[in-house]
């Protein structure tokens, strides 16, 4: 629904046509299940996430931080009491080219700003990819471990 600067189509665009489609899917989902609706969607879908909840999404996968208008302090508080939020450790800069040190800041500024509460799913915010330093993996792992309560 996003790239890293915003909706591919204005916020009006996907209220007229791809929000009642959505709306469709989502109430046949939630009412053949108890399931959560997890709705995967990269980039700065900031602008989205009100008519995401009015439609019944109950998680946001990724949260991609390095998009804009994605800041995680900022999106728990308008949105946390009704998304839950999955990703948010940077895989573009900080997994793959950070030091483990710069890593474990990463991890404890993303549980500070989404953990309270609960709804947040710490992960990277893509799959970890070859670049990935072993040792930053590890600093992501040992952090959660340090941080999380």
């Amino acid at each position: 629904m996003a790239d890293q600067r915003g909706p591919i189509v204005s916020p009006q665009m996907y209220r007229d046509y791809i929000k009642p489609r959505h709306r469709r899917f989502f109430d046949m989902i939630h009412a053949s299940t108890r399931a959560k609706l997890l709705f995967h969607s990269c980039g700065s879908v900031y602008k989205l996430l009100p008519d995401f909840v009015d439609i019944g999404v109950d998680l946001i996968n990724p949260v991609q931080v390095s998009c804009s208008d994605m800041d995680t302090a900022r999106l728990k508080r308008e949105f946390g009491d009704d998304l839950g939020f999955w990703g948010a450790i940077d895989s573009q800069e900080v997994l793959p080219h950070g030091t483990p040190e710069q890593v474990r800041a990463e991890v404890e500024r993303r549980l500070h700003d989404l953990g309270p509460g609960g709804g947040y799913m710490l992960a990277a915010v893509h799959n970890l990819q070859h670049d990935v330093p072993v040792e930053n993996i590890c600093a992501l792992y040992d952090a959660a471990r340090a941080t999380a309560p």
